[in-house]
Formats: C-alpha cells, structure tokens, sequence
C-alpha cells in the first residue's frame, strides 16, 4: 500500500516518517449510514497513538458518534464521511497530539502527570504541554493506561527510542574505530576507489574529463562561481530549515555529527530535479551523478547508494540497470555499500513504486548479473525481514517476492558444486 508524509506539508520525497494514507468505506442506508475506517489500526501505528485517540478526534471534530474499543478491528463513526476529508482532519490530530512542539517530528511519546498532558519527544528531548482545552485532551486524561501497565503506543516509541540510541552507538563506534578499520567511515575514504588517471576504462575518462572541465571553468569564472568544496556546501546546510536538515535518507545520526545527512538529501532533489528538467530518470548522465556526489563530496559514502537506489531509476528499473553498472560499481565498495543498496532499493519499491513489488526477484537477478551486490550480502538480506528502511509488513512483502531469486540463487550454487565434483 502506497504511503504518505505523516507531515503532509513536508514534500520532501526522502522524509522518514511515513504513515499509510486513510482508507474508508461507507455501509448502510439512510439513518443507518456509516463510514468505517478500514486501515486506522495501521495508521494509528505509524502516529504510535491508539485508534481509540484518533477515531475519538473524529467524532469530536464531525460531531459524529464513534466506537472506542471495538473487538474486531472495525473502527467507525456515523453518518457517511469521506476518506479525503478524515485525512485533512487526520493533520489536526497530527499537530496537536503528536508532533513536537519545539522540532516539528512526530517521534513523541504522550506522558501524563498531575493532569497534565506531555509530548515527550524521542528526537530533540523537548517536553511540551497539551492544550487541555481541547475536547479529546479530557478523553486522554480519563481514558489513561492503568498503572504498570503500557498500551501498544509507548512500547512502539519506546523501542524506537532504543532503536535510535542503539544505532547512534553503533555509528559513533564505528565513527571512532581506526583509520583502517573497514567499519568505519575513515576506511571508505582510505578506500580504494579513487579515480584512476591513467585507467582504461571509458567511464572514468569521462569522469575525469568532466571533473578538469568543471576545474578549468572554476578556474576561468571565479568572480561568477559557487563555492562548492565539502566546507562550504555543510555551511550553506546549516542555513537550511530544520526540516530539511532532518529529511534523513535512513535512520542514522548525521555522518560525522556535522550535519553530512544534508548532502545526501541534495543529492537526492539534484537528481529528481534533472529528471524533471530532462523528461525522465533515464535521461540523467552517468558521469554527471557521480561527479555530483564528489562534488558534495559523499562519492565514497555508503548512504551514497540509499540514496541512488530511490533516485536513479522509475518503472522501468530492470532495464535501467545494465545501463548504470558501470557508474555504480565506482561507487560500491563494502559490503557496507551493497547493504545500503539494497536498503534504498527496498525503501524505493516498498515506498515509492509498491507496483513493482512482484518485480523485486528481477531486480535483484539484474544485480547480481552485474556484480552490484554479493551472492553472501544477497542471502543474508533475503533471510529475514528489517524494519530499517521501510515498516515490517513492507519489508515481509519485499522478500516475498524475491523468494523466487533466492531460490535460483541457491540451486545454481548447488549446480555449480556438483559440477566441481
């Protein structure tokens, strides 16, 4: 199922909080008209509130009754509603009952104490109040889980409170290992995948080529040019909105604590921006994607390729593939970078294009032929489902549908062994 901004007005296409968009369906006749919301369980998930909030919101604001605690899923509110209308009132629960105050993110927990109500936010550790005046504000205080026991909503966020803590841990692990060290992100730039000079191979002479172009310009032009070396480029993010300085591409902390996430968003709009500009994804050159990567200065990143899986490719990604190996091969390193590949890809299909779910074993056959990513990085991501790049129904549906791959994977490997015999 498609899904949308949990923050309608952020438009930004790589904005992490995402909910699935509201469903309805209207039953009955006359005074025994109805609407139920077939989808709000799910959607009262992503918010990490209860349904009973939401759906109470409702019959508050349409003046409607409702149903706060039915046993069969079915969440309804009388008279006949339409799902577009239950999703603009839907952004007033957004706003008042779940988003921070202070940063604007939905990554909140509710808290009550001495009849006050607390957003207690996971992200910026600002507390703020709710406005008791409201009417579902009385139906939260006297509606609270009982004592020592927690309903679905805070153990969501308090998972993904730990979630959060965990991988910031692990990246400043990772961050502070030594310089060789293939975890950390010193290794990638130690890496060997600088552009070789003297290498025959026709897309790095073109990348070279571009990249003395670009040099000669800057040269020539100095008074009318951009400043775009990596200091400058993570200044001119700083200035940006808060909003755009948290639309991460995955739930990492900011590479290297200094705002570096920003970049890669940059890159992201750069590419789609060139697409539109073109008329299509397929029309965007090689060459300049990667010189624009080195120009932010993330060619060697990891997050790099998240970003290039969402980006790089539309409908028609399996014959898209073949002709962007080449590039993307420069770009994938570790094993660390074919994760990351696939993570976008999962996200890009998941999220953005779930049309082409029953294509994922074609995807992943095109990879593989084309050494984007190991048989060993391919098996261990098809083992078991991850909620890291999209939610776990999602990522259950994705490996489905590479069950097929996974299957071929293993039987050539079996061919291959009893031909060695």
């Amino acid at each position: 199922m498609a899904t949308i901004n949990i923050r309608r007005d952020v438009t930004d296409p790589f904005y992490r909080y995402k909910m699935e968009r509201l469903q309805s369906k209207i039953e009955g006749k006359g005074n025994g008209i109805k609407t139920v919301i077939v989808n709000l369980s799910s959607v009262a998930q992503s918010l990490a509130r209860p349904p009973s909030y939401v759906i109470k919101y409702f019959g508050f604001e349409l003046g409607a009754q409702t149903n706060t605690n039915p046993t069969d899923d079915r969440w309804i509110i009388n008279g006949a509603h339409d799902a577009a209308k239950l999703q603009d009132y839907l952004d007033g629960f957004i706003s008042k009952f779940v988003l921070c105050k202070k940063c604007k993110n939905p990554e909140t927990d509710v808290n009550i104490k001495d009849g006050r109500i607390l957003l207690d936010c996971k992200a910026c550790g600002q507390r703020s109040d709710v406005d008791l005046r409201l009417k579902l504000s009385s139906f939260i205080l006297k509606n609270q889980p009982k004592k020592g026991k927690k309903d679905k909503s805070t153990k969501k966020a308090e998972r993904r409170a730990r979630k959060e803590a965990e991988a910031h841990a692990d990246e400043e692990s990772q961050n502070g290992g030594s310089p060789g060290d293939s975890a950390s992100d010193h290794a990638e730039e130690n890496g060997d995948v600088e552009v070789a000079a003297g290498s025959d191979d026709e897309l790095t002479r073109q990348i070279q080529a571009g990249a003395n172009q670009i040099e000669e310009q800057n040269t020539k032009e100095v008074e009318w040019s951009v400043d775009v070396s990596e200091e400058a480029v993570r200044a001119r993010a700083q200035e940006l909105p808060d909003d755009l300085k948290r639309a991460l591409v995955v739930n990492d902390e900011d590479e290297e604590g200094e705002g570096g996430s920003s970049n890669y968003d940059v890159l992201g709009k750069w590419i789609l921006d060139e697409a539109a500009k073109k008329g299509g994804v397929s029309k965007v050159d090689n060459v300049d994607v990667y010189l624009k990567a080195q120009e932010l200065g993330i060619e060697k990143k990891h997050r790099t390729l998240t970003v290039l899986a969402q980006t790089l490719f539309d409908e028609n990604i399996v014959k898209q593939i073949e002709p962007r190996a080449g590039m993307l091969k420069k770009l994938i390193s570790s094993e660390r970078h074919e994760k990351a590949f696939l993570g976008g890809t999962e996200r890009f299909v998941g999220n953005e294009k779930p049309e082409l779910i029953p294509q994922v074993s074609a995807v992943l056959l095109k990879y593989y032929e084309n050494d984007l990513v190991s048989e060993e990085v391919l098996k261990t991501w098809g083992s078991k489902a991850s909620k890291k790049y999209v939610d776990i129904k999602t990522s259950k549906q994705v490996r489905k549908s590479a069950e097929k791959f996974m299957e071929w994977l293993e039987n050539a490997e079996s061919d291959e062994e009893s031909d060695d015999e």
